[in-house]
């Protein structure tokens, strides 16, 4: 084999496994920005929030432990409720304005145990799943989780799923489809 040879061969090798790193730290960065940080209850259902759907304005404003965002498992946490009409018309503005719903503003979250009274009136009944999913699902479903009690919706971005709840406490995510 000719040295010209030899030499094209190493030079396109090269270009191949830097093409391949970057390519491969580029993956790296984009699961790493939209990972799911936080499960957030608002009003009656729960959203999975991404790291990179929340503002960084909201991160610095959020109180200790919602300034940061984890990495592993995401939590489950609360939006603030409303307290008057001012404040639903400002939240209503600033997510027109913005895009940014208030599932996605950590300067609203307060822990999940300020609002177990609402999570548990807003749950449904399993009844209600026969609607949108088959029989066979949610009798294997309701077997396997005989403690749970009853179901708010999961709002994601692929899929939109169930959680399962009984008295204050979260039972577990399911693949059932609330709607």
């Amino acid at each position: 084999m000719p040295k010209k040879d030899k030499k094209s061969l190493e030079f396109d090798l090269a270009v191949i496994v830097v093409l391949q790193l970057a390519a491969f730290i580029y993956g790296i960065y984009n699961i790493a920005i939209s990972r799911p940080v936080y499960i957030a209850f608002d009003t009656f259902r729960f959203e999975v929030v991404q790291a990179n759907n929340i503002p960084v304005e909201s991160i610095e404003q959020a109180s200790d432990p919602y300034n940061t965002l984890g990495w592993g498992k995401p939590k489950f946490v609360a939006v603030r409720p409303i307290d008057n009409i001012e404040q639903k018309n400002d939240r209503l503005f600033v997510e027109l304005e913005t895009d940014v719903a208030p599932s996605m503003q950590p300067n609203l979250y307060e822990p999940m145990a300020d609002q177990w009274e609402t999570i548990n009136r807003e749950g449904s009944d399993f009844n209600s799943l026969y609607k949108t999913n088959s029989k066979v699902s949610v009798d294997a479903i309701t077997s396997k989780y005989p403690s749970a009690k009853a179901w708010p919706p999961l709002k994601a971005y692929e899929q939109d799923m169930v959680v399962l709840i009984d008295d204050n406490n979260i039972v577990d995510i399911v693949d059932l489809r609330p709607w």
